[in-house]
C-alpha cells in the first residue's frame, strides 16, 4: 500500500507542478511607467541561495517529511568555516547580547546565519543544527551570501503611505479612473482560491528570512527595533526559548500575512464595493478592502472605525481597471517569527495586479506591498510576491475554507513553551497582550543578569 500510495502521489505532484506557471520575482508588467507601482526589483531573490545553515530537502517528490535532506552551510555543528576567523564572543557564546551591540553589524556574530536559520537551529521546523555542546557548537551559514539591501527598500520617493496613495490616485485619475465597477464589470476572474504563498514555486521574498545576513536587516531598523530583532535572535539561538504567538493561540499580527508559513490558501471574493481576502493558519485572517471609502484623519493614524488599533488594520482601496490599489492603516503593533517587530504606526500600500499567460488568460495575482513604519524602519521597505489561482469557488475539487479555532495546549512554563496535558495544573501569569508579552517572558526568565536598556512604556510598539 505504501508503494502504491507513493507512486500515485509522485504522479499527482508531477502533474500539478507541470501545470503551474513559474514566475521570477518580478513586479507587475504594465504598459506605462507609474509613479508608485511596478518598479523593477534591484535583484531577483530566486537567483540567490539560502544564507543560513539548514537541512535542505532533496527532491520534489514524496511526502515532505519523508524526503531526504542534506546539510547546507559553511561549517557543520562544532566546526569552523575555512578561511573565516570567528569572533571571540558571538550570539552562541554570549551571556549578554545587549553588551555586544558593537558586534551586531558583523555577520560572524550570528555565524553568518539568517534569522530564519536561527529560528530553526534547535530543530524548531527542521532537524537541529546546534551540535553536541549547545549552543556553543552551533553550525555556520555562508558568510559570502546575502540579498542586497537595495532590493528590499522601497524604490519610490514617498515618505508616507498617504502621499503614496494620493499619488497613485492622481495618476489613476489622469488615466480616466478610478474605475467604478458594477457587478457586470467587476473583475470576477479574481474570485477564487489561490495557492499557499509559501508553497508557490519561485515565490521567495526577503521577509521569509532565508536569504539575508542579519546585519543587512538591522541596517533597515531604528535603534530600538534593532535591539528587539537581536533579542529574538538570541532567544532563538542561545536560550532555545522561542516565543511564537501561534503556539499560545495569541493573535498572529498583521505581518504574519507575509511570513514563510504564510496563510495557507487565500480565498478572494470581489464585489463592486468590497474585496475580501480570507485566509488562515493558527488564526483566521480577513482583509476587507472598502472600495471608494476615505479614512478619518483625526486620530494618531488614519482609520475607518474607532480610534483603536486593529490586529489586521483597516483598508480602503480603488480600482485602476482590473488592478486593485489599497491603503491599510490603524494596525496593532506586534511581531512575526524571525522577522522584525512592527509598530502601531505601520501603514501599507498594496497593489494586486493580474498575472496572465501568453494567451492573456488570468492565472493569478502579483502582490506588491510597500511598508511605512517610521518607528521601526529607517526607510520604507517593499515585498513582492505572486498568488497562483488554483480553483473557482464552484469547482468540484475545491476545498471549502476551514474556519480556524485555536485551542491552546502549549503554555509558557518557566519561560519555555511547554505542552500541557488536560487535567494538569500549572501556575500561569496572564500576559499583557499590549505590552510585548514575549519580551516579558524573556526578561523575567533569561535576562535577569543582563545590562538591559532603560525600560520603555509597555504600550509602545
Amino acid at each position: 500500500m505504501k508503494t502504491r500510495y507513493a507512486n500515485s502521489f509522485k504522479i499527482w505532484l508531477l502533474l500539478v507542478l507541470a501545470s503551474l506557471p513559474v514566475f521570477a520575482q518580478q513586479t507587475a508588467q504594465m504598459d506605462f511607467v507609474s509613479v508608485g507601482r511596478g518598479a523593477p526589483l534591484a535583484a531577483d531573490i530566486n537567483n540567490y541561495d539560502f544564507t543560513g545553515a539548514t537541512m535542505r530537502v532533496m527532491g520534489a517528490v514524496g511526502p515532505f517529511n519523508q524526503r531526504p535532506r542534506r546539510f547546507s552551510g559553511s561549517a557543520e555543528p562544532g566546526e569552523i568555516p575555512q578561511g573565516i576567523e570567528p569572533l571571540e564572543r558571538d550570539l552562541f557564546t554570549s551571556d549578554d547580547f545587549y553588551a555586544d551591540r558593537h558586534l551586531w553589524m558583523d555577520p560572524r556574530y550570528f555565524r553568518c546565519n539568517s534569522s530564519g536559520a536561527l529560528e530553526d537551529i534547535w530543530g524548531g521546523n527542521r532537524r537541529p543544527l546546534i551540535g553536541d555542546n549547545p549552543p556553543a557548537s552551533a553550525a555556520w551559514g555562508y558568510c559570502d551570501r546575502d540579498y542586497p539591501r537595495e532590493a528590499i527598500v522601497s524604490p519610490y520617493s514617498f515618505d508616507s503611505a498617504q502621499a503614496h496613495y494620493e499619488a497613485l490616485m492622481e495618476e489613476t485619475r489622469s488615466r480616466g479612473g478610478p474605475t467604478k465597477h458594477t457587478y457586470a464589470t467587476v473583475p470576477g476572474e479574481m474570485n477564487g482560491i489561490y495557492m499557499h504563498p509559501g508553497r508557490t514555486p519561485e515565490n521567495y521574498y526577503w521577509y521569509r528570512a532565508r536569504h539575508n545576513q542579519i546585519p543587512t536587516i538591522l541596517s533597515l531598523l531604528t535603534e530600538e527595533y534593532q535591539t528587539r530583532f537581536v533579542q529574538e535572535a538570541f532567544h532563538h539561538a542561545n536560550t532555545n526559548a522561542a516565543q511564537w504567538p501561534s503556539q499560545y493561540c495569541w493573535p498572529e499580527g498583521f505581518m504574519r500575512r507575509w511570513h514563510e508559513a504564510a496563510l495557507w490558501e487565500n480565498y478572494i471574493m470581489v464585489t463592486p464595493n468590497m474585496v475580501q481576502i480570507l485566509a488562515g493558519v493558527a488564526r483566521n485572517f480577513i482583509t476587507n478592502v472598502h472600495i471608494g471609502r476615505e479614512f478619518n484623519m483625526d486620530g494618531v493614524v488614519p482609520r475607518l472605525g474607532e480610534d483603536v488599533p486593529r490586529w489586521y488594520g483597516e483598508t480602503i482601496g480603488f480600482w485602476d481597471e482590473d488592478t486593485l490599489i489599497t491603503w491599510t492603516s490603524n494596525i496593532q503593533g506586534w511581531k512575526t517569527h524571525a522577522a522584525p517587530d512592527h509598530s502601531s504606526l505601520l501603514q501599507t500600500i498594496e497593489i494586486y495586479s493580474p498575472n496572465r499567460d501568453e494567451e492573456g488568460n488570468f492565472i493569478g495575482l502579483n502582490h506588491e506591498a510597500i511598508f511605512y513604519d517610521p518607528e521601526a524602519y529607517v526607510e520604507p521597505v517593499r515585498i513582492v510576491r505572486n498568488y497562483i489561482k488554483q480553483h473557482e469557488f464552484d469547482d468540484p475539487d475545491a476545498t471549502p475554507y476551514t474556519f480556524v479555532e485555536c485551542i491552546q495546549t502549549i503554555f509558557p512554563v518557566d519561560g519555555v513553551a511547554t505542552p500541557v496535558n488536560p487535567g494538569d495544573i500549572i501556575e500561569y501569569e496572564i500576559p499583557d497582550m499590549y505590552g510585548r508579552p514575549w519580551n516579558h517572558l524573556w526578561e523575567n526568565w533569561f535576562e535577569q543578569d543582563m545590562e538591559r536598556p532603560e525600560e520603555e512604556d509597555i504600550f509602545s510598539f
